[in-house]
Order: structure tokens, then sequence, then C-alpha cells
């Protein structure tokens, strides 16, 4: 699995891009919308924000998989939201904007789940790697 600094390399390289393209390149990955989510640091109180794709969207509401890629542990951007689920979100370059964040029930994520690992086949691969249920997480404007 990625390590911490790998997946803080790869976030950087991807706010890199964005800049020096003015938004040009980066904004859609494997045909997924990117957005910056901005969480509140659980143990420091501090901001920290992540690039994350979206395999779904339905209405305003973005999905996005709290994977790791695959590991054992949840992504600490996830481990944040469920402590404080008042988020910002950036979507294309667009300024931050309050959001609201959410788990996916277990109904919703078996309604979602087919759809998501049978259009990205890298979920369902991350899946298979873990013993833990990945979680989808709803993004909602505040």
């Amino acid at each position: 699995m990625p390590h911490d600094l790998a997946l803080k390399a790869m976030n950087g390289i991807h706010r890199l891009l964005l800049t020096a393209t003015g938004g040009k390149v980066g904004q859609v990955v494997a045909g997924m919308p990117v957005l910056e989510l901005t969480t509140i640091g659980r143990k420091s109180g501090q901001p920290r924000a992540v690039m994350l794709t979206s395999p779904l969207q339905e209405g305003d509401t973005y999905v996005v998989v709290a994977s790791r890629g695959g590991d054992d542990h949840h992504p600490a951007w996830f481990l944040n939201l469920r402590d404080n689920p008042e988020v910002e979100v950036s979507i294309k370059g667009a300024p931050k904007q309050r959001w609201s964040a959410r788990v996916a029930t277990p109904e919703e994520r078996a309604r979602m789940w087919p759809k998501i690992a049978t259009s990205f086949t890298n979920y369902a691969g991350y899946q298979k790697r873990t013993q833990r249920e990945i979680p989808l997480v709803l993004l909602s404007p505040a």
C-alpha cells in the first residue's frame, strides 16, 4: 500500500499540475471529476486538504471512496470527517464551499457500490485487497 509520504507527494503533484495548467489538466482523472476536500484534523485541529476523485454523483451529492488504495487502514481524511462532518469542497477549481459529509448507510452502500465497482474496477480491486469494508462518503452542499 502507498506510504503516507507517497500519498502526500501524489496530492502535491496533482495540485502542481492543476496550477501549472491553469486547471486545464487534472480536473478529471480516469473519467471521474476531481475535488479538493478540506477536513479539520481530528488531532491537530488544523485544516487538511486532499485531492479525491468522485466515481458517482447523485444530484448535487458527490460520492468519494475511502479506499486508501486497498490498505487495511482508513485514510486520515476519512477519520477526520467522521469526527467532524463539516468540510469544505472545491470542484473544478471553484472557491471552496462549506459542505457536509456523511458515511453512506449500509443500504446506500449496497446500492452504490456495484455501480462504482463495475464502472471503475480499480475500486473493486482495492476491496479485494483488504478485510475492511471500504466506506463510501457522501458530500453535499451545506
